[in-house]
């Protein structure tokens, strides 16, 4: 990496607060394995402000439309069905280049990636709750935390935000970042084991059924 990396983490208006900020904060904390790297994720957001799902209220680091610059951007969940009936909202997500970005989804962002038209006929991951409505929507939902297509991936379920956090560092670092870096947040005594299931469920070689 030669030069500066931005990755933007979009949040909404109720955000889920496990789904963004553990995002964030797993990509950032690559500088502690490698504090060579000048990578930095912000959060982006179409207020100053945002209130999360359980009221914290946090202020964003970049206006939404930062988005087009960023090398990779990640759309978080909650309060996604409001963002996608917001024109202004979309409508600065839809510059959003997967063919020069690195693009993902954590659960409900999912519904996103397939209005903007991104997902294509690409199976995808979200959670459980948001699940019947991509599905209604055309797109094949797979029973598992991760999948990617090239640049764009998407992940399911909070705590897979390991999982594509981890997939973002190995495509904008290299994979033995990723993993050195999720040991850093993995529970003590089960590293090994947390971080080679992590990795593995990333691997492009991972069968798509």
């Amino acid at each position: 990496m030669t030069r500066p990396v931005t990755v933007a983490v979009v949040a909404f208006a109720g955000f889920n607060e496990i789904d963004v900020l553990a995002n964030l904060h797993i990509l950032n904390r690559v500088t502690r394995t490698r504090p060579h790297l000048d990578l930095a994720a912000r959060l982006v957001g179409a207020a100053p402000t945002l209130r999360s799902m359980y009221d914290l209220d946090v202020a964003v680091q970049a206006p939404l439309d930062s988005v087009v610059d960023a090398d990779a951007v990640v759309i978080g969940s909650g309060g996604t069905l409001a963002a996608l009936d917001d024109p202004e909202i979309m409508a600065t997500l839809g510059r959003i280049d997967p063919a020069v970005q690195l693009v993902g989804s954590q659960c409900s962002g999912a519904l996103v990636l397939h209005r903007l038209g991104l997902l294509g006929d690409r199976p995808a991951c979200t959670d459980d709750r948001f699940r019947p409505l991509l599905e209604a929507a055309g797109v094949t939902v797979l029973d598992q935390p991760f999948v990617a297509h090239g640049n764009l991936a998407t992940a399911g379920g909070c705590l897979a935000s390991t999982h594509l956090s981890a997939w973002l560092l190995s495509r904008l670092v290299d994979p033995g970042a990723a993993a050195d870096t999720l040991a850093t947040v993995a529970p003590v005594g089960r590293q090994p084991e947390f971080v080679a299931d992590v990795m593995k469920s990333i691997s492009p070689e991972r069968p798509i059924p």
